[in-house]
C-alpha cells in the first residue's frame, strides 16, 4: 500500500505520493497550510482512480474533462504527467520519466496507490 508524507518546506508544506516500494510518485503544490496540504490529498484519492489520461504527447490528441491526468513531454523531451481535480486545478505532478510507458505505469502506480494510502505527518 502507498502512502502520502507531508513535510514542510521553506515556503510551505506539500506531500509525496510514494508507491510500496518507497518511490515518489507524485509531488503535490506547495500549501499554506497542514488543513490545505490535507485536502490536496482527499483531491488525489478521489480523483485519481476515476481521471482518464489525456496523452499530450500524440498530435491531434482527444482533449478530456477534469478531473485528468495529463501526459506530456517536458523542455528536456522526459515524459512527466500531473493530475487535474474537476475544477482543472493541478493537484499532484510527476519526476520526469524516460519512457512514456513508465509514465504511464506511473499514472497506474497513483490510481492504485492513492486511494487506500495512510497518512504520514
Amino acid at each position: 500500500m502507498g502512502k502520502f508524507v507531508i513535510k514542510e518546506t521553506a515556503t510551505g508544506i506539500k506531500f509525496d505520493l510514494k508507491a510500496t516500494n518507497g518511490q515518489v510518485i507524485g509531488t503535490s503544490e506547495v500549501y499554506s497550510s497542514k488543513s490545505a496540504c490535507k485536502n490536496g490529498i482527499a483531491s488525489v484519492q478521489k480523483n485519481a482512480p476515476v481521471a482518464p489520461v489525456e496523452d499530450q504527447t500524440v498530435a491531434d490528441y482527444k482533449q478530456e474533462k477534469n478531473p485528468k491526468f495529463v501526459l506530456y513531454t517536458d523542455k528536456a523531451g522526459e515524459t512527466r504527467f500531473k493530475l487535474n481535480a474537476s475544477n482543472g486545478e493541478n493537484i499532484l505532478a510527476s519526476e520526469g520519466y524516460t519512457t512514456k510507458a513508465a509514465a504511464l505505469n506511473g499514472i497506474e502506480s497513483v490510481k492504485k496507490n492513492a486511494v487506500d494510502a495512510d497518512i504520514e505527518e
